[in-house]
């Protein structure tokens, strides 16, 4: 009788139609984020409102986020994913519909800090989401899939929204994102598999923030999501300004471009190589980030800002993959629950960090000049590489060295 083996080397395959469900949810959470700094004006001028006072929307939804993801990740901690995140992405067509019909400003800050909780426990969930579904030594891979939601929100998805909100309306804009996010309930309810939750009361129970931060790897991890988010958002809040003393404002959208394509070009590349290289990928992000910017503080020459621009994009579009599968990694050694506890500090940290970059890179541009902001963001970028040089034991470790 003859016995038929399988081949150990037997490719695993990615669950595709998961992982790209997943980033889509991803794009809807940063789109939703970001698509108000596209149509500000049309949303200043039809609510009566100055611009200022327009842009807290996107400072509200950070605020939310901010408040909520650590406190709702703990509330949340013994619900099954799976349902978890359909109630997430609900909210979220809530939040933008309530946003696209809202009759006044105050409702709109209402609906926009409601996205920004929906945002906390979306983000809280998405990359362990993406992380359970991936087979042993790929999970680095499966984030950086679904993290592919970013730079298409922010290439792809807003100059879309911007040019319906200056074509339709400002309002159509946020309902084309409802519709979407329709399609991707229906899209997670089918195509999405559940994914186990811890059994043992030990792994029940959710570590409190302090006891994640003494994990060897996760502080380090932090305080790089902190110099690195704060650094990119000083510069990119207030790019407009920047282009427009380089003689590129015209340009803005093409720049703009360049960098979105140079994001979906990083994340690609560092997708093939995360469970194997991450830290190695890390300090290539922070020195692009820091090289690209540093060119931005001393030169307005319009080829060496292109070439910057590049840069920046090839250097900030992997970080969210890096920074979450890190975060993850570095949990994960002592367990999945505090993997999970990480995940929501990371979403803490990001979001504050944003919010900080947003008010530091606009004090900047007021009180100092134009080029200040990027001079922030470099000297920023170097801490981040610093520490990622530093952390050389426990942070940024191969996924293979997940558990002792």
């Amino acid at each position: 009788m003859t016995t038929t083996t399988a081949s150990p080397t037997r490719r695993v395959v990615l669950p595709w139609s998961a992982l790209l469900a997943l980033g889509t949810a991803v794009c809807i959470t940063s789109l939703t984020e970001t698509l108000p700094a596209g149509v500000l004006p049309q949303m200043s001028s039809s609510l009566g409102v100055s611009s200022g006072a327009a842009g807290q929307a996107v400072t509200v939804y950070a605020t939310g986020t901010a408040l909520t993801a650590i406190p709702l990740a703990a509330a949340t901690a013994g619900i099954r994913r799976k349902p978890l995140l359909l109630g997430a992405m609900a909210v979220f067509l809530v939040a933008n519909t309530l946003t696209a019909a809202a009759p006044t400003y105050a409702v709109l800050l209402a609906a926009r800090f409601l996205a920004g909780v929906a945002a906390g426990l979306a983000w809280a969930i998405l990359a362990g989401y993406a992380r359970h579904t991936a087979p042993a030594g790929q999970e680095g891979r499966a984030i950086a899939i679904a993290m592919t939601g970013i730079p298409l929100a922010l290439s792809l998805g807003v100059p879309a929204g911007t040019l319906i909100g200056e074509q339709i309306g400002w309002r159509v804009s946020f309902a084309a994102v409802s519709v979407v996010t329709l399609g991707v309930l229906g899209w997670i309810t089918f195509g999405v598999p559940a994914v186990s939750r811890p059994t043992t009361t030990a792994e029940k129970r959710k570590p409190t923030t302090l006891e994640t931060l003494r994990v060897p790897g996760v502080t380090p991890v932090m305080v790089v999501v902190v110099t690195f988010v704060l650094g990119h958002t000083v510069i990119y809040a207030y790019i407009a300004p920047y282009l427009g003393h380089a003689g590129l404002g015209s340009a803005a959208d093409a720049i703009l471009l360049a960098f979105g394509i140079a994001c979906l070009v990083s994340i690609w590349y560092t997708g093939r190589l995360i469970d194997g290289r991450p830290r190695e990928l890390a300090l290539t992000a922070a020195t692009l980030f820091t090289l690209a910017t540093a060119a931005f503080a001393v030169t307005t020459a319009q080829a060496v800002v292109w070439v910057a621009a590049v840069m920046w994009g090839l250097g900030w579009g992997a970080a969210p993959t890096l920074l979450q599968t890190a975060a993850g990694h570095a949990g994960t050694r002592r367990s999945p629950a505090v993997a999970d506890t990480a995940q929501a500090i990371l979403v803490t940290l990001w979001n504050a960090a944003m919010a900080l970059g947003g008010i530091i890179g606009g004090l900047l541009l007021q009180r100092v000049d134009v080029t200040a902001d990027a001079t922030a963001a470099a000297v920023l970028g170097a801490l981040s590489l610093a520490v990622i040089a530093l952390a050389r034991r426990h942070a940024f470790a191969p996924s293979h060295q997940d558990t002792p």
